[in-house]
This record gives C-alpha cells, structure tokens and sequence, in this order.
C-alpha cells in the first residue's frame, strides 16, 4: 500500500515562494502519473499540476508561469515550486496519482499553505 507524505508548506507573504515534497513509500510512483491537488475552505479539491512517469507536464490555468512541478523517480519523491504566491493560492496542498490515469492511493494530511501580509 502505498504511502504519500506531504511537506514544506507553511505562512508566507504574497509574492513569496515555498517548495512542496511529496514522499512516497515503495516504488509504485515511479510508473504512474503523479500530481498535486489543492483545496481550499469551502470549495472542492482541484487538480494544480500533473506530470507523466517520463516527465509530461500540464498545469492549471492559474498557475502557469508561476509553479514548477519535477519528480525525482530515484528517491519516490514528487516536488512543487511555488513562486509568486497570490493569496488565492490559501489551501491545503495534497499529492496523489492524476485521478484520470487510475485508481488513486489513499490520501495523505497534506500539507497547508497560506499566503497573507
């Protein structure tokens, strides 16, 4: 059974960056389309960015030119850069496998992040 575990998240000004890993246990990953869903109080989890096992990249409308998206297959490891944080960028940031591609694995806490002044 595969585990995900979300970090980097935390309290940063709008304009700011941070970095999201998201750690997986076993090597079930490495062939699947992973992604990174965020949701934010009151609304549905959406879908932020996704990358193909052989690095296919696609991104949301509202965050092209601003987040970066990589997997490191050797370490089971998906990353998120995050620059230019707007305030609506506030959720809670979850990895998981692109939900179209496959049965998804369990969900882990994620990981918050709040952009305020």
């Amino acid at each position: 059974q595969v585990q995900l575990v979300e970090s980097g998240g935390g309290l940063v000004q709008p304009g700011g960056s941070l970095r999201l890993s998201c750690a997986a246990s076993g090597s079930a990953v490495r062939i699947v389309t992973m992604a990174w869903y965020r949701q934010a109080p009151g609304k549905e989890r959406e879908l932020v960015a996704s990358i193909t096992s052989g690095g296919s990249i696609n991104y949301v409308d509202s965050v092209k030119g601003r987040f970066t998206i990589s997997r490191d297959n050797a370490k089971n490891t998906m990353y998120l850069q995050m620059n230019s944080l707007k305030p609506e960028d506030t959720a809670v940031y979850y990895c998981n496998r692109e939900r179209l591609s496959g049965r998804q694995f369990p969900w882990g806490q994620g990981t918050q992040v709040t952009v305020s002044s």
